[in-house]
Order: structure tokens, then sequence, then C-alpha cells
């Protein structure tokens, strides 16, 4: 029975991909007839609202909830800039086919020369170290599952919030060695060691799931500090911005958590991340309003101990009544 259902779901996913791919090909052709603005957006409407749809035909977590991050959110924010002109799809002269059809699908970031952002650089030996760590960390989900009642419930949900990271960038990690070797492109990494951050700032805007932050920025936190700066001036418009931005995320995570639990949401995880908005917010006035920065041996467990309890508190309840830990092990 387990194999049949297992059979009918990667019908549906291949299904549900044929779909989307076709209609990025649709998307393709429209940007070479109509032009940026306005009519583009009509003509691309449609796609994007089919691409919302697509998701909710999988209720597997491992095909499902991917499916769902990569088009419900980061394709139709990437049509959304596209249809504007914007984004990493639009490019003079434009993107061959393959290449536009990747980058609206997958979480990948082609590397640019020029790219401001410098990631930590790690070396073979503490590559592996880390690979071999985060492994032996993972070989204890089964047990901790098992245990979970006798456990102490804040230990567990402090496991699970790492078991969550490892988990998520593992499948970043190998979307992006095949679109790699398919594309034969040098693309970005989607994590930079979060654990080393030494600010919130650091932590949500260099080192965590930089594919989420890349698309924000053009699509929400660029418009409103354009906006407000008309009103607020430009020293204090980057303030909304932020929290508008994490609004947002929280609401975009709302949704996914929705298509892989088919639950009501709670608005636990929209409130976590305005909490955490709020804070980035504060953070950069007290950057701005303090002459010296806290050393990193004091910011780096400050901030990693904040957003570790916020997780918990706010973020993992919601994951959890998906019962994603049942569903992993059902795989």
């Amino acid at each position: 029975m387990m194999k049949m259902v297992g059979e009918n779901e990667m019908i549906k996913g291949m299904m549900v991909w044929s779909v989307a791919v076709a209609s990025l090909h649709y998307c393709h052709f429209i940007g070479d007839i109509l032009p940026k603005g306005r009519t583009r957006l009509c003509a691309i409407l449609p796609v994007i609202l089919l691409l919302l749809l697509l998701p909710l035909s999988l209720s597997s977590i491992t095909l499902g909830g991917p499916t769902t991050f990569f088009l419900v959110w980061l394709s139709n924010f990437k049509l959304l800039l596209f249809s504007l002109g914007r984004g990493p799809l639009s490019s003079h002269p434009p993107l061959p086919k393959p290449l536009f059809i990747s980058i609206a699908t997958l979480p990948i970031k082609i590397t640019q020369n020029s790219s401001p952002h410098h990631f930590t650089k790690n070396n073979p030996h503490k590559s592996s170290l880390n690979l071999a760590l985060k492994s032996l960390i993972l070989s204890t989900f089964v047990p901790i599952y098992a245990n979970k009642d006798s456990i102490d419930s804040k230990f567990v949900m402090f496991l699970y919030c790492i078991y969550l990271y490892i988990c998520l960038e593992t499948v970043l990690i190998i979307t992006a060695v095949v679109a790699r070797a398919l594309l034969a492109l040098e693309l970005e990494p989607q994590f930079d060691e979060p654990y080393l951050a030494t600010s919130l700032q650091d932590f949500w805007g260099r080192r965590w799931n930089l594919m989420v932050s890349s698309i924000l920025r053009p699509t929400v936190y660029k418009p409103v500090m354009s906006i407000c700066s008309r009103w607020i001036g430009k020293q204090w418009a980057q303030l909304p911005a932020i929290v508008v931005t994490f609004f947002v995320s929280g609401l975009m995570h709302e949704m996914v958590f929705y298509y892989i639990g088919r639950h009501r949401p709670t608005w636990e995880v929209t409130c976590f991340f305005f909490l955490q908005g709020l804070s980035l917010a504060v953070e950069v006035l007290l950057k701005k309003a303090a002459k010296r920065r806290l050393p990193a041996v004091v910011s780096r467990p400050l901030t990693l101990a904040f957003v570790a309890a916020t997780t918990s508190w706010l973020f993992m309840p919601s994951l959890l009544r998906c019962q994603i830990d049942d569903k992993l092990l059902q795989m």
C-alpha cells in the first residue's frame, strides 16, 4: 500500500513539474514578444496563479515541501520581477530557455564576479569535518524522536531546530549540485555557516537561506524603502523596510506550512518573522547610535541564543503541527 502511495505521489510530482516547466516556456516566450510592465504582468499572472495551485496535489513532505517552496514562493517572486524587467530572469541578451527555466524553478543564484558578498572560505579538511559533524548530529534524530516523551521538551525543540537547519541545507546543496552539473555554471552557496553570525543582520542577511534574502530584497525591501524614503527620509526608511520584508517572509512561510500540513494558520510563524524584523530594526538603530560594537565572543552567542529561543517558541510548534517529524520517518 505504501509503495502504491509513493508511486502515485511520484506520478503527481512529475505532472506538477511538467506543467510548471511548460508554463515557464510560455513565460520565456512572453518575455520575447511583450515589453516589461503592465502588459507582461497581465500575460504572466495566469502562470503565477497556476503555480500557486499546482503543489496542492502533492501530500508528501519530501516532494510537496520543496515543490511548494520552489514554485509557490521563489518562482512566483522571480516571475513578478521578470514582468517588470528586473530580477535574475531579466537579462540582456535574454537568457537561453533552459537557463531561464532552471533559474525560475530552482533555488539557485549564478555567481557574479562582482558579487558584493564574500562567503566564508572553508578548506577541504574543515568542510569534511563539518559534513561529518552534521551527519553525526542528524543520525541522532531517530533515537531522539523515539524517546522524545521522556526527554526535556525544550532540549528536544532545540535539537529539532538543528535538524531543520541541516535538512534544509542538505536539500539546497543537493539541488545546487544537480543544477551545477547540468548547467556547467558556478553557483553561490545558500548558507554561509549561520552558526558563526555575530548579529541578526549578519545571520539573516549574509548567512541564512541566501536565496530567500536575494529574492525578498528586490521584491519587498527596496520598493518599501523607496516609498518610505519620500515620507521619512532615506536614513530612517530602512527600518520599516526591514519590518515589512520580514512580515512578508512570515506570510510566505505560513503559506508553505499550509501546503505541507493543510492546517489552518495560527500565525505563530508570521509573529516569529515579525519579531525578527522588529529586533533587527532595533539592532540597526543601536548600531547607528553606538560608537563601538560588541566583540564577536559576546555577540555571537547572544545572536544564536535569541534565534534559537524564538525559533523554539514560535516557529517550531507550527512546523511540528504539520507532523513533519512523523512524515520524515514514514519515508
